[in-house]
């Protein structure tokens, strides 16, 4: 007997914490007088948002103000490189910023950018292709695998100046 009773006063116990428990979870929001229900807040509104990629090319601003080069966006294939003479690189001429280098990843790749006064192009192993701006005249120019290409003035029967906008690679 003596087992069985205190079997019992412990599941008595047990039940009344449970009890107090849900009270004290809930609030006292269960119907007693006097009882408030619980106040509640969203914790998405507070969280960190969400990661959208913009595609804006890294530290922009900083080569812009350093190299007078404005590179604007990218797929991340195309990235500036320092000019070694390495063959892999693509190299980019202008009256204005003498030398410019890129290296080529992946199958293909894309870039947005402003380079003012470019006349010649050295192609890497990707078959390329730039897009240009003279005044509101835009021209589009293939870039030879591993050779010279003239491009923007020397290419242009006026010899206008050429401001390179975009780079298209494709393996």
């Amino acid at each position: 007997m003596k087992v069985r009773s205190a079997i019992l006063r412990i599941t008595a116990v047990a039940v009344g914490a449970g009890a107090l428990t849900w009270v004290a979870v809930l609030g006292g929001a269960t119907g007693l007088p006097g009882a408030q229900a619980p106040a509640t807040k969203a914790i998405a509104d507070e969280g960190p948002g969400y990661a959208i990629e913009d595609f804006a090319y890294p530290n922009a601003d900083k080569i812009l103000a350093e190299k007078k080069i404005k590179l604007k966006s990218g797929d991340g294939h195309i990235l500036l490189a320092e000019c070694t003479g390495a063959p892999e690189l693509m190299e980019v001429f202008s009256h204005k910023n003498e030398k410019v280098c890129f290296r080529t990843t992946g199958n293909k790749g894309y870039l947005s950018l402003e380079i003012p006064s470019v006349f010649g192009i050295k192609g890497n192993e990707y078959a390329s292709q730039v897009n240009m701006i003279t005044g509101a005249e835009e021209k589009t120019f293939n870039v030879d695998k591993n050779a010279w290409t003239a491009v923007g003035e020397t290419a242009d029967d006026k010899g206008r100046d050429f401001m390179l906008l975009e780079i298209r690679t494709n393996k």
